[in-house]
């Protein structure tokens, strides 16, 4: 067994790196909102970020419609119901915010959703292609990808949601023809480490396109302890590191 399989069957690598701060769900959300801002991942007010909560009646903490994600708090941050009416905070839903509700309720396994339009993985989605595993960082991905090939317009009720959860199956990484990209995660921190990793997927394999070579994957077989590892052990190094370096520039996230 070599260093990696060690690692993840013996709970990590030993490790002297300073610990995130402990945050709220909300605040979590925010700081995940402004980092994926910060890398080019939001498009002026469009996405949302949702978290099923934890009381099991199907609510959900979601980030509002009308703010760039650049600017939200943790304060900002509203609640809705399973049908997606706001129950508590100060602002208003998306009205895409079915996409949520029917996934969440189809899939227990998927408590975070982050939908946007990054500019990559629209790009991807304007020519109905999914990215290939070209990279070790995409084994994350592997056997997890999903082109949505279908466009009937914005999700607006709850039969869209149904008819895209039904669609998606148990996906977590979906290209949405013609619109943007899906992501599902375990918890804040990996969903929005792997909403990066997909766009970086995503810009890997366009470019290679761009420069006339069709890129190679990584082989099948090699695929699995990589997925396990980047899944687990890379996300805590990332969300680490991501969080203490937006907390001191941006200690109003957390208000």
């Amino acid at each position: 067994m070599g260093k990696l399989e060690d690692a993840l069957t013996g709970g990590g690598f030993p490790s002297t790196m300073p610990e995130a701060p402990s945050l709220t769900v909300p605040q979590q959300m925010a700081v995940a909102a402004r980092l994926l801002a910060h890398d080019g991942y939001a498009l002026d007010v469009a996405g949302h970020i949702t978290v099923v909560r934890p009381d099991g009646d199907g609510s959900m903490w979601c980030t509002p419609y009308g703010l760039w994600w650049r600017e939200i708090t943790a304060s900002d941050i509203i609640v809705i119901d399973p049908e997606g009416t706001v129950i508590e905070g100060k602002w208003d839903v998306t009205p895409a915010v079915f996409i949520h509700t029917e996934i969440h309720r189809a899939r227990p396994d998927a408590p975070v959703l982050i939908h946007n339009h990054p500019y990559y993985g629209s790009l991807l989605s304007t020519l109905h292609m999914a990215p290939d595993i070209t990279d070790q960082q995409a084994c994350m991905f592997d056997g997890d990808i999903l082109l949505f090939n279908e466009y009937t317009g914005g999700v607006d009720d709850a039969a869209g949601g149904e008819h895209l959860a039904q669609a998606i199956g148990d996906a977590s990484a979906i290209i949405l023809a013609n619109h943007g990209v899906l992501i599902t995660g375990s918890a804040v921190a990996h969903a929005t480490y792997r909403a990066l990793t997909f766009e970086r997927t995503c810009r890997l394999n366009y470019d290679a396109l761009a420069a006339a070579h069709k890129p190679v994957p990584v082989p099948p077989e090699t695929r699995g302890l990589l997925k396990r590892s980047i899944n687990t052990l890379s996300v805590d190094y990332y969300w680490g590191g991501a969080v203490r370096h937006l907390l001191a520039t941006e200690p109003e996230v957390l208000d």
